[in-house]
């Protein structure tokens, strides 16, 4: 464990310090990842992309995969179950700007487990190992591996799991404190972390339930891991992250953005997502993140309504103004 945000190494990628966002479907996307990234955030992860969907050359995977300089060191995110699909396309895509390759075992979606891919993979360790080695083989970049506890609380193996993937030649392990039938509910388990960090040499990210500064310092005490990975406290909130590095590193935790600075991120936000998706999919896609960047704020509840009826930029920007 390290004391402090300090520096941290998955494979040959060198990370300025171990504060890591997670892959979030429909949140991590290339806008906020900036984000985050200007907060001080050491690396952050794509959303999840399907192996299968860029082995058909699915169109809408472009956009997943689209990764800036600015946004590096960037960890990308695939999901299936084919060891040989998931090994090629690792491969075929090599060459792109990312600098991790993160298998996905932890997703507990219905649609995906019922393929069984994400958090369904914990299952058949089998499979795991033939999947990590694969993909190994076939790239030069680091290869991670993203699980949860178990897929339920009769089967927890995140222990037996990180085993594997750490013989097979992953870089690093994450481990989601909760099993697949918890999905995101209830309290992480961050036992289950210092097990897995105790049983293998390779990196341990810890994952599930840093909300605050506080959290990530305690999450780093409790279990010993190596990093922390922030997922949902960070929805409308980039801010978390310099607060996390400021907290670890044992400086005065920096203010809560004023409403001015909220009010800019997400006009900036915006901006972002209309220039990477176009005006009728980025808008839309910034109600949500205008929910989250405004929870709590007076009459919130009011603005989060109106938000679901803006159709271009100014005039959400123009109801953003009138509200602040």
């Amino acid at each position: 464990m390290k004391d402090g945000a300090g520096s941290m190494k998955i494979g040959t990628v060198e990370l300025e310090n171990n504060i890591i966002l997670a892959p979030m479907a429909g949140v991590s996307d290339q806008p906020f990842r900036v984000l985050c990234k200007e907060q001080g955030v050491g690396m952050v992860c794509t959303e999840m992309v399907s192996a299968k969907a860029i082995a058909y050359h699915n169109r809408n995977t472009e956009s997943l995969l689209s990764v800036l300089p600015e946004e590096r060191p960037v960890s990308l995110q695939l999901f299936g179950s084919d060891p040989d699909v998931i090994s090629e396309v690792a491969a075929s895509i090599e060459e792109r700007p990312f600098d991790i390759l993160d298998l996905n075992m932890g997703c507990p979606v219905p649609k995906v487990v019922g393929n069984g891919e994400g958090s369904a993979l914990m299952k058949q360790p089998r499979l795991v190992e033939a999947i990590v080695k694969k993909t190994v083989r076939a790239i030069r970049k680091p290869v991670t591996v993203k699980i949860r506890k178990g897929f339920d609380e009769n089967s927890v193996n995140a222990v037996e799991i990180a085993r594997i993937a750490e013989a097979s030649g992953a870089a690093a392990v994450a481990v989601h404190g909760r099993t697949r039938e918890e999905y995101y509910t209830g309290k992480a388990d961050w036992e289950i972390i210092r097990q897995v960090k105790e049983a293998v040499r390779i990196p341990v990210i810890g994952n599930g339930d840093v909300s605050s500064a506080q959290k990530a310092k305690q999450m780093l005490a409790e279990t010993g891991c190596d990093a922390v990975m922030v997922g949902r406290a960070a929805r409308g909130n980039p801010w978390l992250f310099r607060e996390i590095g400021a907290y670890l590193d044992g400086k005065e935790l920096p203010k809560r953005p004023s409403k001015e600075e909220v009010l800019a991120m997400m006009l900036r936000h915006a901006r972002m997502q209309v220039a990477f998706k176009g005006e009728y999919t980025g808008i839309r896609e910034m109600r949500k993140h205008i929910a989250w960047y405004t929870f709590g704020f007076p009459n919130s509840s009011r603005l989060r309504s109106q938000v679901n009826t803006v159709e271009t930029y100014e005039q959400l920007e123009a109801l953003l103004r009138e509200h602040f």
